[in-house]
């Protein structure tokens, strides 16, 4: 038996001769230094392709979730005047118009004082409009008898002087009974004079100043009125706006006093989204600018909002301590934002998430 062989350093295939004189041939030789080649570079450009994307990936900015809350305009009404809360017709969560009776509270001394003020003024008016009317003529008949009554005491204690001096002239009387009949003529002229000032002033009336202070009167007295009756109206609380009751503060019975919160109100038909970013994450930031935020209560709804307000927060809040390599503190602006479209299913209180790509 003989063999046919080709060297296996060329690639080709040996031939065989098996008995009977037929011939066969095997593969013997390893894959070709084409196939490796390209399989290598396979695995290198995927190698590459992982590392590029990983490293395109890594220098991308992350969009950053952030948290916010949604909030509305809330009214806390207090009590002007104090009391007891003597009826309270809402309960938290019931929806009131502007107008309705929140709260009425019980003091009977502002009741009192108003009677009391009602009958002052009543007093001064009466007097004002006697001033008004003027003197009466039986007044002024009474001042004129007097000064007749007078002038008739002055002729006696005259008389009465007159013979007294003679008396005593003649060494009849004695001198302590003519100092008396001098200080009866004299009282009895002084008593003339004051009923006649008496009879003028009746006859010329109340005077101008007197009139200005009995109107004063009557204003003061009106005054008081006017307040206690605003008291008494402040008794009765009602709904500024319209909204809904959002918290009790006080209950039937308790004693309140002026500035005390009895409830609060939240106006619904103006709720809006509030978040905080940082500084350095506002930049390209404006009002105006068009958002969507994810509501978990609304079963992850989507709401396109609007930008309206980006202020500041109080120097106290939102700062990050400074580092000791020298970084700046970085404040917090509170971002306020505004529902696109009508949601009457949101409520303070709901949580929103933003998708916010300014930062990592």
């Amino acid at each position: 038996m003989s063999e046919l062989l080709q060297s296996p350093n060329d690639g080709s295939d040996v031939i065989e001769e098996a008995p009977g004189g037929s011939r066969h041939a095997t593969g013997g030789g390893a894959p070709g230094p084409r196939t490796s080649r390209a399989a290598a570079l396979i695995v290198i450009l995927t190698v590459a392709m992982i590392v590029g994307l990983s490293l395109w990936y890594l220098v991308q900015p992350q969009p950053l979730l952030v948290q916010g809350e949604s909030d509305a305009t809330r009214i806390d009404i207090a009590a002007r005047v104090d009391g007891r809360v003597g009826q309270r017709p809402v309960a938290r969560g019931d929806n009131v118009a502007a107008g309705q009776v929140l709260v009425t509270i019980d003091n009977p001394q502002i009741f009192s004082k108003l009677k009391e003020a009602q009958a002052q003024k009543a007093v001064a008016v009466a007097d004002l409009a006697r001033i008004d009317a003027g003197v009466r003529e039986e007044v002024i008949a009474q001042r004129k008898a007097a000064i007749a009554s007078a002038e008739a005491n002055l002729a006696l204690a005259q008389q009465t002087y007159n013979r007294t001096n003679e008396l005593t002239t003649k060494g009849i009387a004695a001198i302590q009974t003519l100092n008396e009949a001098t200080a009866s003529l004299d009282v009895a002229r002084r008593s003339l004079e004051q009923a006649k000032l008496a009879y003028d002033e009746a006859v010329t009336g109340y005077t101008k100043e007197e009139r200005g202070i009995a109107q004063a009167n009557v204003d003061k007295a009106a005054a008081a009125v006017t307040t206690l009756n605003t008291q008494v109206n402040e008794m009765t609380v009602r709904a500024p706006v319209g909204g809904q009751v959002y918290q009790i503060g006080a209950e039937l019975g308790e004693y309140v006093s002026p500035g005390v919160p009895l409830l609060s109100l939240v106006d619904l038909s103006d709720v809006w989204l509030s978040f905080d970013l940082r500084e350095d994450l506002v930049k390209g930031l404006k009002v105006g600018d068009k958002l969507e935020v994810r509501i978990p209560a609304l079963g992850d709804r989507m709401v396109p909002i609007e930008v309206r307000t980006i202020a500041t927060r109080g120097e106290y809040s939102g700062w990050r301590a400074t580092r000791a390599t020298g970084d700046f503190d970085l404040r917090t602006f509170e971002v306020r934002a505004y529902p696109t479209v009508k949601i009457p299913e949101l409520r303070p209180g709901m949580s929103a998430y933003l998708q916010w790509s300014g930062g990592r």
